[in-house]
């Protein structure tokens, strides 16, 4: 999404016109989760997916007449309908898709500001148009109304603190008095800083690690102790390249590694794994991995454990690393590692899906 928003700014900033087409809700085997976003533009120009090539010719059918004049509308695609193989939606699931146009007093400037500065931030948008910026305590733009204002607040915190996109109804059209506020339906898309990847160690294997993490998303730290390998030519994916022993740089460092950090550890000398793979062990880092053959692994484990880590934090730790693909070499390898990454954080299998039965994406 960071580079919808991106663009959406851009054109907000030189007044070209655009629609919003941004998914509501899924069922089944649905592409794309809530709050996937495509834009088309005034002049046909098109960033972002709602559905992976599926309804994409569809939604911008819809988009330029909006453009042209049209009312918002909130269209469902699904494989039990007579369009849906129509427009290509074969994949077995449903999906739900606003369609509107997002005008100047949107604030979308503030939302790729809170992105570019790693705070996370929510855009909560009516169904009807508008719409505002919430986050680190302070909303920017209005709903038109102080108390529907607060109410959408309260509801969009709710949903930045999961980390959650989708439908929210605020409102209380049950009270009395004063503080009636009607019901109404909000879209909220929560927008969270770039997962880090921090790769300790700077062989050949990291290149292609560093490289596919940044496509993936995430933003990369590589860090070494020796400056000929720790050089930031060799790595122009990552975010930043670091000369210092790994275990001086997280402590630094260690109040940015939150449940979606991954730490990955490829120095194969204990004299700099042992360190830094047990402060990473009592993180709050949601992946540890460490590269070595089951050898190297059980010597691991027998230093771990005299630098003071528990069973618990070696129960942590994903080694040797990786998902066993039968690959070879620093590119496959750099696939493996980051296909268990993303297995661990959405709950993957690592099964081949022809292994599975039901829906291939679960909501």
């Amino acid at each position: 999404m960071r580079h919808v928003i991106d663009q959406a700014v851009a054109w907000q900033r030189s007044g070209t016109r655009f629609a919003m087409a941004t998914v509501l809700r899924t069922w089944g085997s649905a592409p794309h989760a809530p709050g996937a976003s495509m834009l088309v533009s005034e002049d046909g120009r098109i960033v972002g997916s709602v559905s992976g090539g599926c309804v994409e010719a569809a939604v911008c059918a819809i988009a330029e007449e909006v453009l042209a004049g049209a009312e918002p509308t909130v269209e469902r695609w699904g494989v039990g309908d007579e369009d849906a193989f129509a427009v290509g939606l074969t994949c077995g699931g449903t999906i739900e898709v606003l369609i509107r146009e997002v005008g100047p007093e949107v604030p979308l400037g503030r939302v790729a500001a809170d992105l570019a500065a790693g705070v996370p931030v929510a855009l909560v948008t009516p169904l009807d148009g508008g719409g505002l910026a919430v986050g680190g305590g302070t909303v920017t733009g209005s709903l038109g109304d102080p108390d529907a204002d607060r109410a959408a607040v309260l509801a969009a915190e709710g949903m930045l603190g999961r980390a959650a996109s989708g439908l929210v109804t605020s409102g209380n059209a049950a009270a009395d008095g004063p503080a009636c506020v009607p019901e109404r339906e909000l879209l909220v898309q929560s927008f969270a800083p770039r997962p880090r990847l921090l790769i300790f160690g700077a062989a050949e294997f990291a290149r292609p690690l560093a490289g596919i993490g940044a496509a993936l998303g995430h933003h990369v730290t590589v860090c070494d102790a020796r400056p000929a390998f720790a050089a930031p030519e060799r790595f122009p994916g990552a975010d930043e390249v670091v000369t210092d022993r790994p275990e001086r740089w997280f402590r630094t460092q260690e109040h940015l590694v939150g449940p979606g950090a991954a730490v990955i550890v490829l120095t194969h000398d204990h004299r700099f794994d042992v360190p830094v793979l047990a402060l990473a062990l009592r993180s709050r880092a949601g992946y540890v991995g460490a590269m070595g053959s089951r050898r190297t692994h059980q010597d691991r484990l027998e230093r771990l454990r005299a630098a003071g880590a528990t069973e618990a934090d070696i129960a942590r730790l994903r080694s040797p690393i990786g998902l066993d693909l039968g690959g070879r070499g620093p590119e496959e390898t750099a696939v493996s590692i980051m296909a268990e990454i993303i297995a661990v954080r959405r709950g993957g299998s690592g099964l081949p899906l022809t292994s599975r039965s039901g829906p291939v994406h679960t909501v």
